[in-house]
């Protein structure tokens, strides 16, 4: 079953403009752009067919192809993520049989999640999005807390049934809890960590679907699945000992550099 794997960068983020070519340092000090680092963690997936950036920007282009990277450049009508893939596995002929979205702010993303995203996908027919989920140690649960607490979005929170189909997708952290956490505790509370794994038909249908008002409120593109009545699976993946952040604002910059230093990746 081939896969490809479309990082999508677009520069003109409103919360964050030029993102990802904001550099990050390793473990040794050496500076990376976000989409390079990003590009890095897709190259590391086992059983990807190919990989591609795609962009509406020349600047990000070009940063791509000076590191090595194939880029599809896409329109800058795309309005996110999941319809900048649409488009990219359109232009490159429609034919692979699984896309995953890894977006390109998550550098820090595991192999081992898409891995296994992509497994989830494959073992479960009836399925038509997959998505990697990440149970919140108590650290990470008071680290969102507070984020949400100062104003900034910190992460995405994911709740699902019993057949571990999403039953939505919030900024704010869902379930309530009350508490605060030791920092090592299991939580009720659920990472989602922004990757996708989609069936061709599903992807090549969404673009065509008008934003409903649960995504215009919560500024998430994969809440359109569910309000066509699409089922999205989340998968729970493992930490590994790996520790796991996204860059959504310039203020995670220090967090996820100090992770890396931690994890001594380069």
């Amino acid at each position: 079953m081939s896969v490809l794997i479309v990082i999508p960068a677009r520069y003109a983020s409103t919360r964050y403009p030029g993102k990802p070519l904001a550099e990050l340092r390793g473990a040794s000090g050496t500076a990376r752009s976000l989409i390079e680092r990003s590009w890095q963690a897709a190259n590391a997936v086992s059983g990807a067919d190919r990989i591609v950036v795609a962009t509406d920007d020349t600047r990000i282009r070009d940063a791509c192809h000076g590191f090595g990277a194939e880029v599809v450049m896409t329109s800058p009508d795309c309005v996110n993520g999941t319809e900048r893939c649409s488009e990219a596995h359109a232009a490159l002929g429609g034919e692979f049989e699984i896309v995953v979205n890894l977006q390109g702010d998550a550098p820090l993303t595991p192999h081992w999640f898409i891995e296994d995203l992509i497994a989830g996908l494959r073992a479960n027919p009836a399925a038509e999005i997959a998505t990697p989920v990440l149970r919140c140690d108590g650290a990470t649960l008071n680290a969102l807390l507070a984020d949400r607490q100062a104003g900034r979005v910190g992460g995405t929170t994911a709740v699902f049934g019993a057949d571990h189909s999403a039953l939505y997708f919030s900024k704010e952290v869902v379930p309530f809890t009350g508490t605060t956490w030791a920092d090592t505790a299991d939580t009720p509370v659920f990472h989602h960590v922004g990757v996708y794994a989609y069936r061709p038909q599903a992807l090549a249908a969404y673009p065509g679907w008008p934003a409903g008002p649960l995504e215009q409120l919560e500024g998430l593109e994969q809440l359109r699945f569910l309000e066509n009545s699409r089922q999205v699976l989340c998968v729970e993946v493992q930490a590994r000992g790996r520790q796991f952040w996204e860059l959504n604002n310039p203020e995670d910059i220090p967090r996820i550099e100090a992770m890396m230093a931690a994890m001594g990746l380069e």
